[in-house]
């Protein structure tokens, strides 16, 4: 898989597999791709050339009204700021996922509060994002990843804004929430102590894969 951005090449000949249920770590100094190649991986991107196949569906072959149902349906998304919708109470964040996927209404929300219970934040379940601190917003925000049960969640540095203490706590609910359900992580890091909690680990350069995947 390639890609460029004008006269910058982002994703050199990159093949990478990953095997359902497993947790990867992407890595690399800034600028390496990483962060392309999860774009290209979630849909949001299509390369200049190659394909993203995720059970089995070549995701760039997809219209754009299909790849963003195909994340939806069986993707989790987790940004660096949570990226979680300041307008509406943490509860009615994670019920997104659910609401836009046709769920009643009802069970959406029993399903959120179950997940927040989860990630310890149920207590503040109808608070605000700007009420709440990062890590706990960063919580609400694995929960959304997660409430859909996808098969694949992805992270862009996820505890990257957290303190210490908030990130380990993140890190933990994410890669013990997906480990759970089976489903498949990967995370965009350049943090080696994050890069430890996960399964392998694949190391991007200049828009190539250096290795992938190792035991980390």
């Amino acid at each position: 898989m390639s890609l460029s951005y004008g006269a910058t090449q982002a994703l050199r000949d990159v093949s990478l597999r990953v095997e359902d249920g497993a947790s990867v770590a992407l890595m690399g100094a800034s600028g390496s791709g990483k962060s392309s190649l999860l774009h290209c991986l979630a849909g949001v991107i299509v390369p200049d050339e190659g394909a993203v196949l995720i059970d089995g569906i070549d995701v760039t072959g997809l219209p754009d009204k299909d790849r963003s149902r195909f994340r939806l349906e069986r993707m989790g998304v987790v940004f660096q700021f949570g990226d979680l919708v300041p307008e509406l109470t943490l509860v009615e964040n994670v019920m997104l996922p659910l609401q836009l996927l046709g769920r009643r209404t009802k069970q959406a929300r029993s399903r959120a509060r179950e997940l927040l219970d989860l990630l310890g934040v149920a207590d503040l379940a109808d608070s605000r994002t700007g009420a709440v601190s990062g890590g706990q917003a960063q919580r609400a925000a694995v929960a959304r990843a997660m409430v859909h049960e996808p098969r694949l969640v992805l992270a862009d540095e996820p505890t990257g804004s957290l303190d210490s203490i908030n990130a380990e706590a993140v890190l933990d609910a994410l890669v013990d929430l997906t480990r759970g359900a089976g489903a498949t992580l990967l995370v965009v890091t350049h943090d080696n102590v994050v890069a430890s909690h996960l399964d392998t680990l694949v190391t991007l350069h200049d828009g190539r894969v250096l290795s992938a995947p190792v035991n980390v």
